[in-house]
């Protein structure tokens, strides 16, 4: 090469927490986890469907959450790179997934049950564990773990 100054774009990784680690929330439970889903959602659960994941840490305590995608009122689309590239950001061990029913179905498809393992087999590639994942309801929610189907 001659002296060609390359033109490159500069990449960035960051992770700004804004909670002291004494002050992160558990998970212990699939309910505790509806609760903080419940909290965070920015949709009405009827309007559209939402895909979001909760980090943790090797203590289950929140390091974050991010709203993988927004789709319309019967799906919505996921890339499981974004999911994990937050993992790697926020320097988590574990995840824990969700997404609502608009129709109010609580029973998962074949493409939840389909989605949720090829996530897992990810994860699993790169250390992370996949907790559960839930489906929320406008009343009640469905928990992968809780049903022993994760």
């Amino acid at each position: 090469m001659k002296n060609n100054v390359l033109q490159l774009a500069e990449i960035s990784i960051s992770y700004n927490p804004k909670v002291r680690p004494s002050e992160r929330m558990k998970i212990s439970l699939s309910a505790d986890a509806e609760t903080i889903f419940r909290k965070i959602w920015a949709y009405p659960l009827e309007l559209k469907e939402c895909f979001y994941a909760l980090y943790l840490n090797r203590s289950n305590k929140i390091l974050g959450y991010q709203l993988v995608s927004v789709g319309g009122i019967t799906g919505t689309v996921l890339d499981i790179r974004n999911i994990l590239q937050t993992a790697l950001k926020a320097n988590a061990c574990a995840i824990i997934l969700a997404h609502n029913h608009p129709s109010g179905n609580p029973s998962p498809s074949d493409n939840d049950i389909q989605m949720t393992r090829r996530i897992k087999e990810a994860a699993k590639i790169m250390d992370f564990s996949v907790l559960d994942h839930l489906i929320i309801l406008t009343e009640g929610y469905y928990s992968f773990s809780d049903e022993e189907r994760l």
